[in-house]
């Protein structure tokens, strides 16, 4: 199982937010901080407690944290070796990009699954020591999301050069490996 880091909410009042968390699940929160993306300013947020986090946003109208129609669970959030590649990886598989921070120089995208009705992010492992400095001093290095392990059986392997699609087991024939231990 790949380990997401944070699940964010994107709320209309930070404040309310955080003390009903507090209050309800005894949830520690570092200091609120201000923050800029493109013309958007916005507060941000992170539970003490973690991995996971729990991050709580609150952006204007238009942005990608606008919480105009109701504070709402937002998306899940994992570290990625290569954001560029992976974005599009996930794309392919039915997570189309909603929100892409690169042309605005930061190195994150939200991903919608509507089944779901929230997004998954993606953020540039590279940013990790600075997310640790800043929210989670005393946090060990964080494992990033292997796209690579998804949906592969046990005793899988992809063949060398194949790139994906079609994948082989390997293993004795005419064993399950649904079934099989």
């Amino acid at each position: 199982m790949n380990n997401f880091y944070h699940l964010c909410f994107v709320v209309q009042d930070i404040g309310r937010a955080t003390e009903d968390l507090t209050r309800t699940l005894g949830v520690t929160w570092s200091p609120v901080r201000a923050g800029t993306l493109g013309d958007w300013d916005y507060s941000i947020v992170f539970s003490v407690e973690g991995p996971p986090f729990f991050e709580v946003i609150q952006g204007p109208a238009g942005s990608p944290w606008d919480a105009t129609e109701g504070s709402r669970f937002d998306h899940i959030g994992y570290w990625s070796n290569d954001v560029m590649a992976d974005k599009q990886r996930l794309a392919v598989r039915g997570a189309p990009i909603e929100f892409d921070s690169c042309p605005y120089g930061r190195s994150f995208t939200y991903h919608r699954l509507d089944s779901i009705g929230a997004r998954i992010e993606l953020v540039d492992l590279a940013v990790q020591p600075g997310f640790r400095d800043t929210w989670a001093h005393d946090v060990a290095v964080m494992p990033p999301l292997d796209l690579d392990e998804l949906n592969r059986l046990p005793g899988e392997v992809e063949p060398p050069g194949h790139g994906g699609g079609h994948r082989f087991r390997s293993g004795p024939p005419g064993e399950d490996p649904m079934t099989s231990a």
